[in-house]
């Protein structure tokens, strides 16, 4: 039986090449997920979809669909957004890539797409970083992978974070302060957002992130580059 979609807000993750002049595009829409769709003649110089499904652009897409991969029928813009520019357009692939790896098709999560849709203007304003851990801890609650972190933790003292029952008092570990400015998502030194960064990436890797994501090595062999050439 063919199900048919017409304007579902959406935005498209990942785009490449599909036949001679298609394209197949993995796509998070805000009422059902994560979706597979073939864009028919999306790659031809005369398409109008050529410049109009790109990824961090608002989007109403129709398409029907008959089985695990959908065939977009229309896409029209959403909403003007500026394009994201410089060390924003990492972040938002880096997002990107989280969402194709953590996430399964047909598996709405409306509190996901707000999420997401908030990061993108949030990385338009700068303070990456913060604005990448906000994201990747609620990524992983929605998901029911959320981190264990009671309100009661010493900021003075060190913490190791047991997967099972949460920081357990150590030797050597994480600041009780940093862990209280990720359960706050109110992050005031560098200190505590690299700590939260490191517990952040341990988690995603047991989750489904474990195969090194794409995103962060090109990131830093771009950079590798330009200072080589500084």
């Amino acid at each position: 039986m063919t199900q048919r979609i017409a304007f579902e807000p959406a935005y498209v993750l990942s785009r490449r090449p599909y036949r001679e002049t298609s394209a197949l595009l993995e796509i998070f829409s805000e009422s059902h997920g994560r979706m597979g769709l073939v864009a028919r003649g999306a790659q031809s110089a005369q398409s109008k979809l050529r410049g109009l499904l790109e990824p961090f652009r608002p989007l109403l897409l129709s398409w029907s669909e008959r089985g695990d991969l959908g065939t977009l029928t229309g896409a029209e813009s959403a909403a003007p957004l500026p394009p994201l520019s410089g060390e924003a357009v990492f972040c938002g692939w880096y997002v990107n890539e989280l969402l194709l790896r953590l996430t399964t098709r047909h598996d709405p999560h409306p509190a996901l797409f707000a999420l997401y849709r908030e990061t993108l203007a949030l990385l338009l304003e700068g303070d990456e970083a913060r604005t990448l851990r906000v994201f990747e801890k609620r990524l992983l609650a929605e998901l029911g992978y959320g981190l264990l972190l009671p309100p009661d933790l010493d900021p003075a003292r060190q913490y190791r974070y047991d997967w099972d029952q949460g920081p357990l008092p150590a030797e050597r570990g994480y600041r009780g302060d940093s862990l209280r400015a990720l359960a706050t998502e109110t992050f005031e030194t560098p200190q505590q957002l690299r700590e939260a960064r490191t517990l952040l990436r341990e988690a995603l890797a047991r989750h489904g992130a474990g195969v090194e994501l794409q995103t962060p090595r090109l990131r830093r062999e771009m950079r590798a580059a330009l200072e080589a050439h500084a």
